[in-house]
């Protein structure tokens, strides 16, 4: 039988390749840092890393990694076991404890990643009667999440609170008992930024509860680094926040939701990721910890980021370059096409800039891109460096 199926297979993948849309895996040697040792897949060598989500640099910081042996020696390797039965450490209530006081939630519940607490909340939280209300472009994890659930399930442009309001009209016509509106906080091909007050004020006048996927935020976005609800003065308003620790948290794995009380303990009780799945590692739990004591105790890391977010988007765009409008540390370089955009990236690794292009399904047929990340770890000079090895590549690729 296999035989068949490994013809239509190869077809497939013969298929992808032929569209431009083959995602190679290059293989690093290092550390993730701002720069890393690549051995396979491109120019060996050390390159600048221009394509983590590491935006405030520790997932090599000292610190952390001190954390992370202490923690080991301390704690062991894993736990073999899911949270009810004989997987619950004090350190994982420690974690949960801090994030929810960090992001101004009443309680918080931990995922192996964020993809799992977005697969966990819809389908506990919403049955047939209710409604669920989400932003066109959210990430994978929602819309998975959105399917497992059994409630009706309406779609809005992407920020367009008009269509918003015109989605939560329908859905108290259609007797919705629960409705649950859900965005990302930012939008991890953009950079775009949700508009959380205005959504919150929707929610108070059609009675809805408010969800924001927050993985592109929490750490570095709003004055204390609480994400998007901080930023836009709406912490006491938004009712579930997920997340994730793989991002500027450390860059590790896991994730979590922090929400009213009494929507983690239904979750505790009835989320199948949680229910079913190994507790995260307790030497992630661990590091996260010294993670939320850096980011507490000083605001230099999300200075820097910031500093570096803006000097590479103005310089991109005195060079002629189409980015997308914004002051997020995600700055998408649009390309349009896809064979470009991976030639680009191609031809950018050569000059030492790792950065990889996104095309099709990732973004919409025609808005192939290269979507840069900035890093705190980043220097003046590696983003200069950056910057003019697009400019480079740019001018090779045209000629």
């Amino acid at each position: 039988m296999f035989d068949t199926v490994r013809d239509d297979l190869r077809t497939t993948l013969d298929e992808i390749r032929a569209a431009g849309l083959h995602k190679p895996e290059r293989v690093i040697s290092t550390p993730q840092s701002a720069t890393v040792e690549v051995t396979q897949g491109g120019r060996p060598g050390e390159v600048l890393n221009f394509c983590a989500n590491n935006y405030l640099g520790l997932a090599d910081h000292p610190d952390v990694i001190a954390a992370a042996h202490e923690a080991l020696d301390r704690w062991g390797y894993g736990m073999a076991s899911v949270r009810f039965i004989c997987g619950t450490q004090e350190v994982h209530k420690e974690l949960e404890a801090r994030l929810a006081a960090f992001l101004g939630q009443e309680d918080t519940i931990l995922y192996s990643s964020c993809f799992d607490a977005n697969g966990g909340v819809f389908e506990t939280l919403l049955g047939a009667e209710d409604a669920v209300i989400s932003d066109a472009l959210n990430h994978a994890s929602i819309i998975d999440g959105i399917r497992l659930s059994k409630a009706r399930r309406f779609r809005y442009a992407n920020r367009d609170l008009a269509d918003l309001e015109t989605q939560l009209k329908e859905a108290n016509a259609g007797g919705a008992r629960r409705k649950l509106i859900v965005t990302d906080g930012v939008f991890s091909m953009d950079g775009y930024v949700a508009p959380l007050a205005e959504i919150c004020d929707l929610a108070d006048r059609y009675d809805a509860m408010v969800m924001v996927d927050d993985s592109h935020a929490t750490g570095f976005v709003g004055a204390g680094g609480r994400g998007t609800a901080e930023l836009h003065g709406v912490m006491d308003r938004v009712d579930i926040i997920t997340g994730t620790l793989g991002k500027a948290l450390g860059g590790a794995s896991g994730g979590f939701a922090a929400a009213r009380a009494e929507i983690v303990a239904l979750l505790r009780q009835r989320s199948r990721p949680y229910l079913f799945s190994n507790t995260l590692a307790p030497v992630i739990a661990a590091a996260s910890l010294k993670v939320l004591d850096l980011l507490e105790s000083a605001d230099d890391l999300r200075v820097r980021l910031a500093e570096n977010t803006a000097l590479f988007r103005s310089r991109m765009t005195e060079a002629g370059f189409d980015i997308l409008p914004g002051d997020h540390a995600i700055a998408p370089v649009m390309i349009g096409d896809a064979s470009e955009a991976a030639r680009m990236a191609e031809l950018l690794l050569e000059r030492g800039v790792y950065v990889i292009g996104f095309s099709y399904p990732v973004v919409p047929q025609g808005k192939a891109r290269i979507r840069v990340q900035l890093s705190a770890a980043h220097s003046t000079e590696d983003v200069n460096r950056a910057v003019d090895a697009f400019i480079a590549a740019r001018a090779e690729l045209a000629g």
